[in-house]
């Protein structure tokens, strides 16, 4: 772990304005990049969570809750009503593992599965509007994901 900057308090940057806090540039960040992401999917009726749900489902069904909590980071306290809107919507359906009934699948229906197709477009959308080529937005995605986990 690095060391704390020793040089004089007076010799350092105001490291107490907000706009040298790397949480809040990551906080507002985010803040902006989930609205910006809101008019691409209304017309697929999901919210930001909801499509970060769907991806892990296109990439991987039936997947147990559990697991996709830890793809997602969230807890069932937050996944359980997610998955409830998206059951309710017609794209997934969730039922007891037949093996384990302590475990519970999650799979995508039709409905859920033909979405993938009109959601295609989003990734490749969405940097254009914030001005990224492909290789920036990799970079980026890098950068973030060794943050996450170093944190972590």
């Amino acid at each position: 772990m690095p060391e704390p900057d020793d040089r004089p308090l007076s010799d350092a940057p105001d490291w107490l304005q907000l706009d040298q806090q790397l949480c809040f540039a990551l906080y507002s960040a985010s803040l902006a990049m989930t609205k910006q992401y809101k008019p691409l999917l209304d017309p697929l009726g999901l919210t930001y969570p909801q499509y970060l749900a769907m991806l892990v489902l296109w990439e991987s069904t039936p997947i147990t809750v559990n697991e996709l909590g830890k793809r997602l980071h969230l807890d069932s306290g937050t996944l359980t009503p997610l998955l409830k809107r998206l059951e309710t919507s017609g794209l997934i359906h969730r039922q007891r593992d037949s093996e384990d009934e302590r475990r519970v699948l999650v799979s995508l229906t039709p409905k859920g599965q033909q979405l993938k197709e009109q959601a295609k477009r989003i990734p490749q959308t969405m940097a254009c509007q914030v001005g990224l080529d492909m290789q920036d937005v990799a970079s980026l995605r890098q950068t973030l994901q060794r943050l996450r986990n170093q944190i972590r």
